[in-house]
């Protein structure tokens, strides 16, 4: 038994990935039904919300599962508090220094992996007492960094030879190919995000399902924000809006708005977010058939 299974109380090392704050106890719980970790996207949540997110799952499935929290949200300390209390035992932790949090996360009795882009920002994380690293590479969705980024087939083995932590892969992988070959890299396991957007379960709208589902090859952009990027599909009226002579995105969409496009499916006010492994999803299923054929090889 791998050390990030210890660490999780799962059957499978498959993590759901958040996805903004697109939380469904429905899917987290059917995450765990299935074998695998589901997790709560809690972004600027607060206490109460974790606190009814968490009863709703628990109402769903008596599987481990965990949550995510962005450590900008000045909110962290009861949200700590609420998920310790409800015996959540591991978390992931995702844009801010994780030095903040984990004397704490310890104290409470947790355990957490902090979610890096790159190789430094696994060691000063390592350095800073995290117990594990989610690798996130160029190719995978969410809010990416302005600098130069190394694809998954470059960043896992590099931070392998470098963090003697357990490596969970990010980006890229919705079947049993990526899952593969992400163990075979070194990693203990995967985090999934775009796979799990386009399922019967999630509670995405339809449209938003649909844009994965149509997404081709190099159908992805990165939509420059204030001091970050967001990786988005590439919609045939934004591609044709980029055709358009002197045409920039900069200060084009808001982050603040993000909720409410990718809520009512609105994609003029903010595009849909998704990873470049869009392309390679061509139905919608549901969880329980991906997560069987992910693990299909035996492992």
């Amino acid at each position: 038994m791998s050390e990030l299974i210890t660490m999780l109380g799962c059957q499978r090392p498959i993590i759901q990935g958040p996805v903004g704050e697109m939380n469904s106890p429905r899917l987290v719980a059917a995450i765990c039904e299935a074998g695998a970790y589901g997790m709560l996207a809690l972004g600027f949540s607060d206490a109460d919300r974790t606190r009814q997110l968490v009863k709703e799952v628990k109402s769903l499935t008596d599987k481990p599962f965990g949550a995510n929290l962005m450590l900008l949200n000045p909110n962290n300390p009861g949200i700590l508090e609420a998920l310790a209390d409800a015996g959540v035992k591991t978390i992931t932790t995702s844009v801010g220094n994780p030095k903040t949090v984990y004397q704490r996360i310890h104290e409470l009795g947790m355990k957490g992996l902090h979610v890096s882009l790159s190789l430094v920002h696994a060691m000063r994380a390592e350095e800073a007492g995290v117990d594990g690293i989610v690798i996130t590479g160029a190719e995978s969705g969410g809010l990416r960094s302005t600098e130069p980024e190394s694809t998954n087939m470059v960043l896992i083995p590099l931070v392998v030879d470098h963090v003697r932590l357990p490596i969970v892969a990010a980006g890229g992988i919705a079947d049993s190919r990526g899952y593969r070959a992400a163990l075979a890299l070194g990693a203990q396991g995967v985090q999934i995000g775009t796979r799990f957007i386009a399922t019967e379960e999630s509670t995405a709208h339809e449209k938003w399902k649909q844009a994965i589902v149509q997404c081709g090859d190099g159908e992805t952009i990165l939509i420059p924000l204030k001091r970050m990027n967001m990786r988005a599909v590439l919609t045939p009226a934004l591609k044709k809006q980029m055709s358009e002579p002197g045409f920039d995105l900069t200060g084009r969409y808001r982050l603040e708005d993000v909720p409410k496009a990718w809520g009512t499916g609105d994609f003029d006010l903010f595009p849909a977010g998704a990873g470049q492994v869009s392309a390679l999803i061509g139905d919608i299923k549901p969880v329980r058939d991906i997560i069987k054929e992910m693990v299909s090889a035996g492992i």
